[in-house]
């Protein structure tokens, strides 16, 4: 009997333990049968980061049930349930309000005479409906303790974005999460300022007040917002940005836990209208850490489409370059408003348009923008070129690490005028913005030139820009041969063309009688300098040969069959093939260049121009000359690279007077392979250099009719069983006299050496 008196003193003080324990324990749960009281609280549970319960605001005279800072001296109110239906009268006036859940899941706040003035109904049925507050500020309702929520108030935010609160578009819900701030710091009910994801085009955020636009993120660049460029320093945050059918969201997370963190939307501008803080426990105060608008050029546009704003200039509006003001009245009083026009008409039909790169941007208004996010970056410049209504480009994303030329992936393309446009002194992206041809024109300073190359009356030389990048610089003499048709013609063609075997042009000057090209500079000349200098030419094994005449041929088909134009060299030669650091052969020099028609298969002309001993027979005797005209030039040139000999001059040992007669005569004694540079001293292979010599004679054959196209070379190149090859035929010139070429004057061209040059930038082509 004792024993049992013992057992249940042990039970009785076991369940008195227990209640005091749970008395003791915060509540965070509303369950059916047990409401939530005007003077009670629930406290999340885990770190206990938050408190849901009924408050009135400071000079308020209405309740309201919300959730705030559990471990913030200062009550900071992040979520409100019933914001348009306060209760009247302040938490003293309404001890009786409640917040209870019904046994079918329904959250509602209760008055005092039992009239409901706010209720949600979760869409799904609930066995055992439970509202709790999450350590994260979130109000659920789910399941049982465990079960699926079923709704939640981060669905449903206010004026503030928590951690793991995201903004935005939830397809699969239906919701769009907006912000928006409260009418005053006394009434949480519905302002004028609303923040909201803008989904059309590339989206962004925006900042309304009212039907106003008074603030734009621009669009997501793989890393942040491009009009939140410092976003890149924020190192205690990770911001995540989803866009795909589901959702189209932002949000962010804070690294250490212990760091207290919000987003919020005010009603008045003084700090921005949002505003990132963290709290600050020693000071007892919130922190500002970011806030926009904090500018002028945070403004929605305020210097109009096509303006550019820099915080950094006064006044802080200018037009893009190949722009001027619309309204110049306006402009003069500093209202850029209006924006800017075009300074002359674009010529996409021509193909003569051009690109010039706005740095560190926050690109424009991207609501009606097209988006591909499967394109290059290089993909994304040809789209836009080829689309007469597009007006710039950018990369979507530039995760990668790089926001220049080149870098980045997907394609955003601009087709109306370019609005709330600015530019920063650090980070931003790169922006690509389509000009006339006569408008890309700048002033640029070209110092430490190099002599690279004398030729016939011109001068290539090596020089920089003002930003560091090595270029080569053409320049023509008063007495040049090439006059300012063929100077303007090669402008205009290179311009519209654009292969990896091709010499990329910079930019172009002409100044009076002085003629400037520049073109991307070459690290290692042009393949004379390495063929016809023995010293040189050891350099060039077969392996690096070989590499170079497939380039070329590759540059070649191009030019013949796969660029948009049908483009006949014309002066294809040794000195106009440029190597760059990997020895990548390059075609330069198109001032002797022609376009074909696509009907058209060869020209008569009686303005023979081009290089003796580079000229097929037809071209030099008949002025014809067509695509088997370069053809033949390539065969010369082919044979040169095997051979490291100029084609011109006296092979007196067998008794011919160039090298194709020489070629032809070993060819048919067996000895081809004599041909061969000697520097190589045989560390070729046999069968390659043989199917080259005979690929070469193929191209030189004095018939046009019987050389290969290029697109045939290609093949017979890649063929590994010569034997298959056709057999050439007698080359054209193989035994006739041999006029001296036109580039072997040794006298130096009267060009002047300038400081610096107003010089057209074909940039971004």
């Amino acid at each position: 009997m004792a024993s049992f008196s013992s057992l249940c003193c042990y039970l009785l003080l076991f369940v008195v333990v227990v209640v005091l324990t749970g008395s003791c324990r915060a509540r965070d749960t509303v369950v059916p049968g047990r409401p939530l009281a005007a003077n009670e609280t629930l406290v999340s549970g885990g770190d206990a980061n938050f408190v849901l319960g009924f408050f009135t605001p400071p000079g308020a005279n209405s309740t309201y049930v919300g959730v705030w800072y559990n471990k913030v001296s200062v009550r900071t109110v992040v979520w409100v349930a019933n914001r348009e239906d306060p209760l009247p009268g302040d938490v003293a006036d309404n001890p009786d309000a409640t917040l209870s859940v019904s046994p079918t899941g329904t959250l509602a706040i209760v008055a005092g005479n039992s009239t409901v003035v706010w209720s949600v109904t979760p869409a799904a049925k609930l066995a055992s409906p439970t509202a709790r507050i999450m350590d994260s500020g979130n109000l659920v309702i789910a399941d049982g303790a465990g079960g699926a929520v079923a709704w939640q108030g981060f669905d449903y935010p206010t004026d503030t974005l928590l951690p793991e609160m995201r903004l935005g578009v939830d397809y699969v819900k239906g919701r769009n999460r907006t912000l928006t701030a409260w009418k005053s710091p006394s009434d949480p009910s519905p302002g004028s300022v609303v923040m909201a994801m803008d989904t059309s085009g590339d989206p962004q955020v925006f900042i309304w007040n009212g039907a106003e636009k008074v603030w734009r993120s621009g669009p997501w660049d793989g890393v942040q917002f491009t009009g939140v460029p410092d976003t890149v320093t924020y190192s205690g945050f990770t911001f995540s940005f989803i866009n795909n059918a589901k959702e189209v969201t932002y949000s962010f997370q804070v690294h250490n836990v212990s760091i207290i963190s919000r987003l919020g939307l005010n009603s008045t501008e003084n700090y921005g209208l949002l505003q990132r803080s963290t709290w600050v426990e020693a000071a007892g105060t919130w922190n500002l850490y970011w806030y926009a608008p904090k500018d002028q050029c945070d403004a929605v546009s305020p210097c109009g489409a096509n303006g550019v704003c820099d915080t950094n200039n006064l006044p802080v509006c200018s037009c893009l370059r190949g722009f001027t003001p619309k309204s110049p009245e306006a402009w003069a009083l500093r209202d850029g408003r209006a924006g800017c026009v075009r300074s002359t008409p674009l010529d996409c039909q021509n193909g003569t348009d051009g690109f010039v790169a706005v740095k560190h941007a926050k690109v424009p208004d991207t609501e009606r923008s097209v988006v591909d996010l499967g394109l290059s970056l290089e993909q994304c410049r040809k789209a836009c070129l080829m689309n007469c209504s597009c007006t710039a480009y950018a990369s979507a994303n530039v995760s990668g690490g790089g926001r220049g030329h080149g870098a980045g992936t997907g394609c955003v393309m601009w087709t109306t005028g370019l609005t709330d446009l600015r530019v920063y002194p650090e980070f931003g992206q790169d922006l690509f913005v389509r000009l006339a041809a006569a408008d890309l024109v700048i002033t640029m300073t070209i110092w430490n030139f190099q002599s690279l190359i004398w030729g016939q009356l011109q001068l290539l030389l090596m020089g920089k820009l003002e930003d560091g990048q090595e270029i080569a610089v053409k320049t023509l003499s008063k007495t040049s041969v090439q006059g300012l048709d063929e100077f303007k013609n090669e402008v205009m063609l290179i311009a519209k063309l654009q292969h990896r075997n091709l010499v990329r042009l910079l930019g172009f000057s002409i100044s009076g009688q002085e003629r400037i090209l520049v073109y991307e500079y070459m690290a290692n000349k042009s393949l004379d300098y390495f063929l016809f200098e023995k010293s040189n030419s050891v350099l060039l094994d077969w392996q690096a040969r070989y590499r170079i005449i497939e380039g070329i041929t590759r540059g070649l088909l191009y030019l013949h069959q796969d660029s948009r134009y049908r483009i006949i060299h014309r002066d294809l030669k040794a000195s106009n093939v440029l190597l760059d650091k990997e020895m990548t052969p390059k075609i330069s020099d198109f001032g002797m260049a022609r376009m074909f028609g696509s009907e058209e298969t060869e020209i008569n002309t009686r303005k023979v121009v081009g290089t003796y001993g580079y000229m097929s027979p037809e071209y030099a005797m008949d002025g014809v000359f067509s695509v088997k005209s370069d053809v033949f030039s390539f065969g010369v040139l082919l044979l040169e690279i095997i051979s490291g000999r100029r084609n011109r001059g006296v092979y007196s040992y067998s008794n011919h007077l160039n090298l194709l007669g020489h070629a032809w005569s070993l060819w048919n004694e067996g000895k081809s392979l004599e041909l061969a540079d000697e520097t190589m001293k045989g560390s070729f292979d046999s069968d390659e250099v043989l199917k080259c010599i005979r690929v070469g004679l193929l191209c030189v054959q004095e018939n046009p009719d019987d050389r290969p196209l290029m697109s045939q070379v290609l093949l017979m190149l890649a063929t590994t069983d010569a034997i298959t090859l056709p057999t050439p035929k007698q080359p054209g010139f193989a035994a006739r006299r041999i006029l001296m070429e036109t580039d072997t004057s040794s006298s130096k061209p009267d060009c002047s050496i300038f400081d610096s040059a107003t010089v057209t930038i074909l940039e971004g082509r």
